[in-house]
């Protein structure tokens, strides 16, 4: 198992956060493929987009119920500008969400982050049309959708991706951006929720040494990952990073799976170009 390479990865890549955020000088770091190259924070909550939702939506917004469909907007969208001129959108109203995508559209601005790849799921329609009105059926079953205090992130995760536009990624990340607001902060499976995809997949199987396509069944990924978390866990403490929960592993495990391609001459990340 290449838990110490994963973990040093882990470490590289949080150091550059901090010396970044520390106001230091570039180069923030050695390592060549780290300094050419976008990885995601070792801390989803450390995005800049992350950053963003929680600060003017999440904070503001404490206490109310629906936080949750606040984040499937922004998430559809993935870009603060965006969401900085739409307002916070509960209570939800379509018209407005078509007219500020529609207008950014038109101005030849920005509408949608590049990071997540949100399709009409082959219907000939303007994507801002598509999803307002998926939002629209969402927001009118809120009401057995929203999460219930007390009950397990992934009975949410769950009722979520039923929804068209929500897959199995999505829904995961407005699981971990309403962990943090309201009830959720205390849900039983907060440390525990994941959902895997194609490149934590990947990422599990090079650190337990398997052909990188290898495949999983959802339990045994899971339970791979339960099981590297104990390994590396004493990593984290030993030098006093904060607390990985099961998301931000899963997380990395992406990351260090992009990180190889580069190292392994496999392809490279879309983002090429960071400057540290």
């Amino acid at each position: 198992m290449r838990t110490k390479e994963l973990y040093e990865f882990i470490r590289e890549r949080h150091n550059i956060y901090i010396k970044k955020e520390n106001g230091m000088e570039k180069p923030w770091t050695k390592d060549p493929v780290l300094r050419a190259y976008r990885f995601c924070n070792v801390y989803r909550q450390l995005d800049t987009q992350t950053k963003w939702l929680y600060e003017h939506w999440g904070k503001p917004n404490k206490h109310d119920k629906d936080y949750w469909f606040a984040c499937v907007v922004f998430r559809l969208t993935n870009w603060h500008e965006t969401a900085q001129q739409l307002g916070y959108p509960v209570p939800w109203k379509a018209k407005r969400f078509i007219a500020v995508c529609a207008a950014r559209k038109n101005l030849g601005h920005k509408v949608y982050s590049g990071a997540y790849t949100i399709s009409t799921n082959g219907v000939a329609q303007e994507k801002h049309i598509y999803l307002a009105e998926q939002l629209e059926k969402i927001w009118q079953d809120r009401d057995k959708i929203r999460y219930k205090k007390g009950e397990k992130l992934q009975a949410f995760f769950e009722r979520l991706q039923t929804y068209n536009t929500m897959g199995s990624f999505l829904a995961a990340q407005v699981v971990a951006d309403m962990k943090f607001v309201g009830d959720a902060k205390s849900a039983p499976d907060w440390w525990t929720f994941v959902a895997p995809g194609p490149g934590s997949e990947r990422g599990l199987n090079r650190v337990l040494n398997r052909d990188k396509d290898k495949s999983w069944t959802k339990d045994t990924w899971v339970a791979a990952l339960r099981d590297l978390q104990k390994h590396i866990d004493p990593l984290i403490q030993k030098y006093d990073l904060p607390r990985l929960s099961a998301q931000d592993l899963q997380n990395c495990l992406c990351e260090f799976d992009k990180y190889q391609r580069v190292i392994l001459s496999e392809g490279r990340p879309r983002s090429t170009y960071q400057g540290v």
